[in-house]
């Protein structure tokens, strides 16, 4: 048992009373060189501030292009989408599994006119636009391309990024349809078709969000998301894709929670891991071997009870995010551990950023915390840690392996069960939940979705399959499934298939035929 005078980080890590210059090695590199563990531009935010992102996405297509202009009113400048749970698995809004869930956790896309109304008025050339799907990345990516198309935009100055990853979807959340091989031959035929097609997308956003969000540690959130990553290289360059080019477009997406250091920390190390992986994976464009990643302030960590702490703890993490070196930053609503966030607590959030940015000198200085002895020695020591799991993770044949093999879920479930008990005993203390409790009445102010939603998306649908050339539809999903059966790149046969109306379930179901669901 742990001795109650000493004091751990969350991953479970030993911290000193007090650190000299004994404790850590000297980083001699400066921000922008290799391995790029004080950040991966020289001048960091003096140059470009990190993109400030809020994650909206709910009831129908219609509702949420008012927020996405109101997001953007309001100094956004980046979008983030959030999908339903249907559209994140293959069914249109018509299915009977789609009951009760259409509009519930983001927005519905059942066609390309679906999206055509999530974006309208908003110039693709202009806004940079994060989509968290995994499962049907592919088909929203070619909703967008195909939309991009319609607005007479250049594809070459087209940005935003595809969540597209598979892999911890098995490990920690579960939104997958078909199994680990076919699906990985998904995301390398994007990876190969944007690169030649759409050079400014970002082809992956490798996540360790969902990972912690699960209940893993930070030095396990870093360690299984850079193993996935690692098994995506691997996948395209068994592919013939050159790693000095796509490496170029990975992108990761990390969650920050609320011990500050522990946090900071962590990106800086896993900067430093990705930078020598990429290197070792044969990478000599030092661009190919940079970390860049998206930040999302943790929604495991929000309250409903006494949510207004939730501003202080979302605040903490932006801090953390910022000082760890983040690219791009999503803070969440007060109010998110009730249901979706009101616009009083999605624009205070967005506030948030602002304030750090543009009032607390934060972003004036490069890896403003270097040289701190305390820094030094928790970057190496989680590196160290981490790399530990890496190396279990290459010895059990790597990630594909240590997912079909239950070895990442069993270490995830083993924090998350560890931390609740520690929740329950008192011994990890969060203000409002275990300890400073109130009585209160619980509040629920925010927006909630109707059921009449899924009528008004089946509608919709009905409308469409009326009016297009269904013939033409069948001949299209029938030429999909035949090339799901070669070894030829699907994404110019889903664009088609989108730009003559095939809907998202369709579409999945055509390549259902050849590839089966994962279970």
């Amino acid at each position: 048992m742990k001795n109650d005078l000493k004091k751990y980080t969350d991953s479970g890590i030993e911290i000193k009373p007090v650190y000299s210059q004994t404790d850590c090695k000297q980083n001699l590199e400066q921000p922008g060189e290799f391995p790029f563990t004080r950040g991966i531009q020289k001048d960091m935010y003096r140059g470009k501030l990190w993109t400030m992102r809020q994650y909206a996405g709910f009831s129908t297509a219609e509702e949420s292009n008012k927020r996405y202009h109101y997001l953007l009113s309001q100094g956004v400048n980046g979008l983030s989408v959030a999908f339903d749970l249907p559209t994140q698995i293959g069914y249109d809004s018509d299915h009977p599994l789609a009951e009760g869930e259409v509009g519930k956790v983001g927005v519905a896309i059942d066609s390309l006119e679906d999206m055509k109304t999530l974006f309208k008025g908003i110039p693709l050339e202009n806004v940079s636009t994060s989509m968290t799907i995994n499962a049907t990345g592919f088909i929203l990516l070619a909703f967008y391309v195909a939309m991009a198309k319609q607005q007479g935009a250049d594809l070459q100055k087209i940005s935003g990024t595809i969540q597209n990853d598979i892999l911890k979807e098995y490990a920690a959340r579960g939104t997958y349809i078909y199994p680990p091989k076919p699906s990985l031959r998904i995301v390398t035929d994007i990876f190969e078709w944007c690169s030649q097609e759409l050079p400014k997308w970002n082809t992956i956003s490798i996540s360790g969000y969902h990972i912690r969000e699960a209940g893993s540690t930070a030095v396990q959130e870093i360690a299984f998301t850079l193993s996935n990553g690692k098994a995506y290289v691997k996948a395209a360059q068994k592919k013939g894709l050159d790693i000095n080019v796509f490496g170029k477009r990975l992108s990761f997406f990390f969650n920050a929670h609320n011990n500050l250091f522990e946090e900071i920390a962590k990106f800086r190390a896993a900067r430093k891991l990705w930078a020598t992986i990429m290197k070792d994976l044969g990478a000599t464009d030092p661009k190919a071997t940079m970390l860049r990643f998206h930040t999302q302030t943790g929604g495991s960590t929000l309250t409903a009870q006494q949510p207004l702490n939730n501003i202080s703890r979302v605040t903490i993490q932006t801090l953390a995010a910022v000082l760890g070196g983040t690219q791009s930053l999503h803070t969440n609503g007060y109010d998110e551990a009730l249901s979706l966030p009101s616009e009083e607590a999605a624009k205070i959030a967005l506030r948030t950023q602002q304030i750090i940015a543009f009032e607390t000198g934060v972003a004036d200085c490069s890896d403003p915390l270097a040289g701190s002895y305390f820094i030094e020695s928790l970057t190496t020591e989680i590196e160290m840690e981490a790399l530990k799991l890496i190396e279990k993770i290459d010895a059990l044949g790597g990630s594909v392996n240590a997912i079909e093999t239950g070895f990442m879920q069993n270490e995830i479930a083993h924090s998350a069960y560890e931390y609740q008990k520690k929740i329950e005993t008192g011994e990890k203390i969060i203000v409002g939940l275990n300890k400073f409790q109130t009585q209160e009445e619980v509040s629920q102010g925010s927006p909630t979705i109707k059921d009449e939603i899924r009528n008004i998306q089946i509608e919709k649908i009905l409308t469409l399959k009326k009016h297009r050339d269904n013939d033409k539809v069948s001949k299209l999903l029938s030429q999909l499934s035949e090339k799901a059966k070669t070894e030829e790149n699907l994404m110019p046969y889903v664009i088609e298939a989108v730009e003559n109306n095939c809907t998202l379930g369709e579409i999945s179901d055509a390549l259902r035929k050849v590839f089966g669901e994962y279970k």
